[in-house]
Parts: C-alpha cells; sequence; structure tokens
C-alpha cells in the first residue's frame, strides 16, 4: 500500500531540494530519519516533518507498521516563481527570480501486510485517543475556570486601590512619574 505526504510552495529552488530528496530515496523510513537528522542542507528540517507527517499518515489511516515501511518516491517539482527586479547600470533592471519547490513523499511496504492493524483495533485505538481528548479538554476548561475566579479577585482589588486614591490637581500632572 502506498503512502503519501505533500509540501507545496518551499520558498528553495527544486533543485536544491532535490539533492536531499535523492538522499533519502529508496532507504527505510527511520534511516531516512536519520539522514536528514544530520544532514545539514536548508531543505533537510522541511522534508524530515513531511516524511514524519507521511509515517504519521500510514499509522494512522491505514494501520501500517512504520518498521516496515520505506520511502519509494521522493519527487521534487517546480512551484510558483516570485519575480523580483534589481536596479543595474544605466537606468536597466535585472530580473530577479525566486523560486519554489513542492515536495511529495511516497511510502510503501517493504513486506505487504506484516504487522498492519486491522480495522477493529483502529477504531479501539482511535476511540481510546478521543477518550483522552475529552479528559484534557475537561481538565484544561477546569483549570481556566480555576485562574479566571482568581484573576477576578485580582481584578476586583486593582479596581478598590485605584477608587481609594482620587487625586486630581495641575500639580500631580506636572509632577507625575512612572513607576518601574
Amino acid at each position: 500500500m502506498k503512502v503519501n505526504a505533500k509540501l507545496k510552495n518551499l520558498r528553495v529552488a527544486p533543485r536544491k531540494s532535490k539533492i536531499v530528496a535523492d538522499l533519502i530515496k529508496g532507504l527505510d523510513v527511520l534511516d531516512a530519519l536519520d539522514q536528514l537528522e544530520i544532514h545539514i542542507k536548508r531543505t533537510s528540517p522541511h522534508v524530515k516533518k513531511l516524511l514524519l507527517s507521511a509515517i504519521a499518515n500510514a499509522e494512522n489511516n491505514f494501520g501500517l507498521d512504520k518498521n516496515n515501511l520505506y520511502v519509494c518516491e521522493a519527487k521534487i517539482g517546480a512551484g510558483p516563481t516570485l519575480k523580483r527586479w534589481m536596479p543595474k547600470a544605466f537606468g536597466r533592471a535585472g530580473e530577479i527570480l525566486k523560486r519554489t519547490s513542492n515536495i511529495e513523499i511516497i511510502l510503501e511496504e517493504r513486506v505487504e501486510g506484516k504487522n498492519r492493524k486491522s480495522k477493529e483495533e483502529m477504531e479501539a485505538e482511535f476511540k481510546k485517543r478521543e477518550k483522552e481528548r475529552k479528559k484534557e479538554q475537561k481538565d484544561a476548561q477546569e483549570k481556566q475556570s480555576d485562574t479566571e475566579k482568581k484573576t477576578g479577585e485580582i481584578k476586583k482589588d486593582e479596581e478598590k486601590k485605584k477608587k481609594e486614591v482620587p487625586k486630581k490637581g495641575w500639580a500631580k500632572k506636572i509632577f507625575q512619574r512612572k513607576s518601574m
């Protein structure tokens, strides 16, 4: 089964991105991640993030095992080109082309169906994650309501202090200093 992920309009020229893509073609997913971790090209972190996204797609959507995946293809295409102008001698202008890349990574299984999860297992995991997510949201709402209560009390205290000191007059305005 093939799984893909796409990245569009990356602000790196396609010929520079192609070097990183060619580096990971045919490698196992974990080896490709290691290669991208130590590679120093500017595209590497973006391709690594895209590869992690493709792995997540494979695991969550299709129940594939990431130890059984490899990078089948890494396609690099040209995205839209930004056109800019640079002033030159004698009133001329030179064109500057700022190129962008479209990257697509396609993962495939080494051994078809090895360690693949069934639909029932995937649904059970999904329900478990959904319960955990709801519990976290409930906890976050409780914390937020507690902090709102505390901040409400603090604001009331500040308002009382402002009401207690109603000093007015032109001398106060002239000699007023900022407190630090």
